[in-house]
């Protein structure tokens, strides 16, 4: 159990510590993620940045999510899930292509309109506050990972260990604080799992952690 995002992001930065992780550079998802990739950035002494990327709903239900896509396209799908409820391509173009322009305006709310950092060659530690399905956090390093990153890291406080294991084919490695079998919602793990708003989530990039 954590207490806030703070306390789940210095405690998975102690966890990175302990496996002698360096960082150029740290991307949170947000917006949850970027609480818990301040406290890893400052610990890694590496810049914090963002990387984004939008859930696709299905087709009659927005809120069951079939995939998700980064704002270059970078996309992962649940494939099973979209053969058992007939998804047509059609709609996936078409939701690939609103998405990816969601996930790029979101960018720019973080970012004032600039462009995510290069990322090749670096070493990437991406952070999030919790994985369940993990459709966002695929969608994310695919990004990533096409940006020809030298190493890339996914580093969460908590998430279930099947979703951590498939993850691990996404990444050269996936790094959890706790990783238990009885799952439920990753804000279970938390006594404080406010929402953080957009204006909070960005703060973090401008700032240090003291300063929260």
């Amino acid at each position: 159990m954590f207490a806030d995002r703070e306390d789940a992001g210095r405690r998975l930065a102690d966890l990175l510590d302990e496996r002698e992780e360096t960082a150029d550079l740290v991307l949170a998802i947000p917006r949850g993620g970027l609480p818990v990739g301040r406290e890893v950035a400052d610990r890694l002494r590496a810049p914090l940045d963002v990387v984004v990327a939008s859930k696709v709903g299905a087709p009659d239900n927005p809120e069951l999510a079939v995939g998700a896509v980064a704002g270059d396209g970078s996309a992962w799908w649940n494939e099973d899930l979209l053969s058992y409820l007939d998804v047509g391509e059609d709609y996936l173009d078409r939701e690939r292509e609103r998405e990816a322009a969601a996930a790029r305006e979101k960018v720019s709310l973080y970012r004032g309109g600039d462009p995510l950092p290069d990322v090749a060659e670096k070493r990437v530690v991406v952070v999030d506050d919790g994985v369940a399905t993990g459709a966002t956090a695929r969608a994310c390093l695919r990004q990533v990972v096409a940006g020809d990153a030298e190493r890339v890291v996914l580093a969460v406080p908590v998430g279930p260990p099947h979703t951590l294991s498939e993850l691990e084919s996404e990444c050269d490695a996936v790094v959890a604080v706790e990783s238990p079998e009885a799952f439920g919602a990753v804000g279970a793990f938390y006594r404080d799992f406010a929402q953080v708003s957009d204006e909070e989530a960005a703060s973090y990039l401008r700032d240090g952690a003291g300063e929260h």
